[in-house]
């Protein structure tokens, strides 16, 4: 009963999401129509000086990624919506591998997003870059015993481990990274110990991971940079806080580099705003939105030529690992699995 109620709310919810395109698109003719999977509060500085500099009306609807995929397939070609922008490249595979976005190809996006950014077949685009490191204790644990995401698995760490679950995409794109780089079943050992080191159950977001390594009931985490650096500057002084209490570490510098992820966006098949859209990808590339994503959002650029917040700048510059990206959203699957044999919920 509880799933037939939550497909038919599904299902209102994309009618609902349809109607309120179809009045907006009566408005006018020069727009462009947008799922979004970040929330707006974040995007909108970025809404707000493309429609003010390419005189285009956007009509944006946030939501959950994954909620959009499905409506999306749903929808088909009867779909308003001409972009998604979504939080991780696991999300830019599923809608790429569901076949909702259409190649773009555009000198401009070439030139200011590398190619690593950019799945082969030009059909999605990363537009900023997240970093997901060790965050550990600065009272309780000495930085010199901490070196990779592997190291976390050995018995040392026992009850010092706090992670978000593995349900969440941050932390299944973090598993496939382990996976590409140490092999199915190194990468499935990892977990099964990792697990064990869990000072309590996987609950909240990476926010709350570290809250509670500030708390004392933890000592370790991996969580985003931007988490960290939202917290720093947070208008909340507990958050703030709970930020001092804890330092990064980059682990695997030595090797492989620590684990990275997109956003992105890509435009959707049959786009009935085509040009728009592809108008917004280019300005969301450019220097000017970068140094936006840069100083609000507290994410690196996808650019070399824009520096990272003041924030983020002190967090110290790190090896990453940005060479498999497009193949980590083809082991989310057996990502998803090894965790959930292991307890890892």
């Amino acid at each position: 009963m509880f799933n037939k109620k939550k497909t038919l709310i599904s299902i209102l919810a994309i009618f609902f999401v349809s109607f309120i395109f179809i009045i907006l698109e009566s408005k006018t003719e020069n727009e462009l129509n947008i799922y979004s999977g970040r929330k707006s509060h974040l995007i909108k500085p970025l809404i707000n000086e493309f429609e003010k500099s390419k005189k285009i009306k956007i009509n944006i609807i946030t939501g959950k990624s994954d909620a959009f995929i499905e409506r999306l397939k749903l929808e088909g070609k009867n779909t308003k919506a001409d972009i998604l922008l979504t939080t991780d490249i696991t999300r830019l595979s599923r809608a790429k591998q569901n076949n909702l976005f259409e190649k773009v190809n555009s000198e401009i996006l070439r030139k200011n997003i590398p190619s690593k950014y950019i799945s082969k077949d030009n059909d999605w685009f990363g537009l900023s870059v997240r970093a997901r490191p060790i965050i550990f204790s600065k009272v309780r644990v000495n930085i010199n015993d901490l070196e990779n995401y592997e190291q976390l698995a050995n018995e040392k760490w026992k009850n010092k481990i706090c992670m978000r679950s593995s349900a969440n995409v941050y932390n299944q794109s973090l598993i496939a990274y382990m996976i590409l780089n140490l092999g199915e079943k190194k990468a499935e050992d990892w977990i099964k110990n990792l697990v064990i080191n869990f000072a309590k159950k996987p609950y909240g977001g990476d926010r709350d991971q570290i809250k509670a390594i500030a708390n004392g009931e933890c000592d370790i985490t991996v969580a985003n940079t931007y988490y960290l650096a939202n917290m720093i500057n947070s208008k909340n002084k507990k958050d703030r806080e709970a930020a001092e209490k804890v330092s990064i570490f980059w682990p695997n510098q030595r090797n492989i580099g620590a684990h990275i992820n997109l956003s992105g966006a890509g435009v959707i098949k049959g786009s009935k705003n085509y040009k728009n859209a592809v108008i917004f990808l280019e300005f969301l590339s450019s220097k000017k939105a970068q140094e936006i994503y840069s100083k609000n959002i507290h994410e690196y650029s996808i650019r070399n030529d824009v520096l990272p917040s003041e924030t983020v700048s002190k967090f110290g510059k790190f090896k990453a690992d940005d060479t498999k990206l497009e193949e980590i959203g083809k082991k989310i699957k057996i990502a998803i699995y090894l965790a959930s044999k292991h307890n890892w919920r």
